[in-house]
């Protein structure tokens, strides 16, 4: 399976912040899409960073108190691992558990495509096994019932 399915069946709509912004803009924004991290984009199109609710978290930490009025540029993550439409979602996986991310950026064209989150790529892989699974109890069934026939 291919990243642009996993897009076509969850959407294509991307969430972005602009680098100034700060974080409590942030913190309401991911309250309010119910999110875990989005794309930092000074023109919505390229990707500048990510900011995810774990930086946040770690952020309150060090940060403290003055933590709501931070912009996101100084707290996201500058480099930023991303994928292709035309990635198998295996490949996307194996990069987010070699480099211990949850999101990913869908890149195409040079432009923002979509987000890819790990709760994206294991619904994918669940529903696989699924219907893997299906298929086999369906070939076992088939398969007693023409030797119950014999």
């Amino acid at each position: 399976m291919r990243v642009s399915d996993v897009l076509n069946a969850k959407g294509r709509d991307v969430v972005t912040i602009k680098p100034g912004n700060t974080l409590s803009e942030l913190s309401l924004l991911l309250r309010e899409r119910r999110i875990g991290a989005v794309i930092v984009s000074s023109d919505g199109e390229t990707i500048d960073g990510v900011i995810s609710e774990r930086d946040v978290a770690y952020a309150l930490s060090t940060i403290g108190a003055d933590l709501h009025a931070k912009p996101v540029a100084e707290l996201m993550t500058k480099r930023v691992f991303t994928c292709a439409t035309h990635d198998t979602v295996g490949d996307v996986l194996a990069t987010m558990h070699a480099r211990n991310i949850r999101h990913v950026p869908v890149v195409a064209d040079g432009r923002i495509a979509g987000m890819l989150s790990l709760r994206d790529v294991l619904n994918v892989r669940v529903e696989e096994l699924q219907r893997q699974a299906a298929g086999l109890r369906s070939f076992v069934t088939l398969t007693q019932i023409e030797l119950q026939d014999r």
